[in-house]
């Protein structure tokens, strides 16, 4: 039986990061593929938002009629890579840079399924002309999940890749000696996840810094539509953002608006697992967790 994708503590099964009240509602799916849908409230009787995060909804944006505006992608899915040379070994991390470490065997299988479980959850919606569009970290391991994860897509399904700098990984300092980052990491944890700098490297704060550039220039290629073919206007595409387990923290806390108490309560999902926003009521992003 799959599991769900990402741990959050405090619950038995999954909750959010928040110190307001939680709870899950299953969203029925076909064949194998369940997912839940991640909704918090102030308390029991606060109204949930539409984009399942109450108290810190995205701004619904505001659409004149007369700009034409391109239709929103259906959904924005989060990958992130398979299974790691390191994340086996740290060892590696020792003698080969950070950005070359390459994927496992059992990391390439996860993407490739990766990407079937995503095929299939698009072709549920019985849209004859989705496509997907891919932004990709530089990292050899991501390019790698990349690779394998559209090969169960048709080429014509393939709107395009754009390789982006800004969502690579948190950057914990060149060469890394085992024995120094472990003691880096037990500081890291009294001083705080969010704000502590590794030597040579950066925090996540930092990380925050660049995602917040990113989203900028995702939200653009959105309201231009500069994904879609030209004189189209597709309403089932499909973005799928290919990165590392903290960059991806990172930008669901820049777009959710989370504080830095609720990050520094979140774990990464699993090795070749996926997020997905789903596009709401108002253009909004409900946040699912498919396992």
């Amino acid at each position: 039986m799959a599991v769900l994708p990402f741990s959050y503590s405090g619950f038995p099964t999954l909750s959010l990061p928040l110190s307001q009240q939680k709870r899950l509602k299953t969203k029925p799916n076909s064949n194998t593929n369940t997912c839940s849908l991640i909704q918090c409230c102030h308390n029991q009787t606060e109204p949930i938002e539409l984009n399942g995060q109450a108290r810190f909804p995205e701004k619904n944006p505001h659409i004149n009629p007369a700009a034409a505006v391109p239709p929103r992608p259906r959904r924005i899915i989060l990958v992130r890579h398979g299974e790691s040379e390191g994340n086996v070994d740290e060892s590696v991390y020792t003698r080969i840079p950070d950005p070359k470490i390459s994927l496992t065997e059992k990391g390439k299988v996860q993407a490739e399924e990766c990407g079937k479980r995503i095929k299939q959850m698009i072709e549920n919606d019985h849209d004859q002309h989705w496509q997907v569009y891919f932004y990709v970290s530089p990292y050899r391991r991501t390019l790698q999940t990349l690779q394998h994860l559209a090969r169960p897509f048709q080429r014509s399904r393939i709107a395009g890749f754009r390789e982006e700098p800004r969502i690579r990984e948190q950057d914990f300092g060149n060469f890394q000696n085992r024995e120094k980052m472990r003691v880096e990491k037990a500081l890291r944890q009294r001083y705080g996840r969010f704000f502590y700098r590794f030597p040579d490297g950066e925090s996540a704060a930092d990380v925050y810094d660049r995602i917040t550039g990113f989203r900028e220039t995702l939200r653009t290629d959105i309201n231009i539509g500069r994904y879609q073919p030209p004189g189209e206007k597709k309403t089932d595409m499909n973005l799928v953002i290919v990165s590392h387990g903290l960059t991806l923290r990172v930008f669901l806390m820049r777009w959710y608006k989370w504080t830095v108490q609720q990050f520094e309560s979140l774990n990464n999902m699993g090795n070749g697992n996926m997020l997905v926003m789903e596009k709401g009521f108002g253009g909004r992003y409900v946040l699912y967790a498919y396992y």
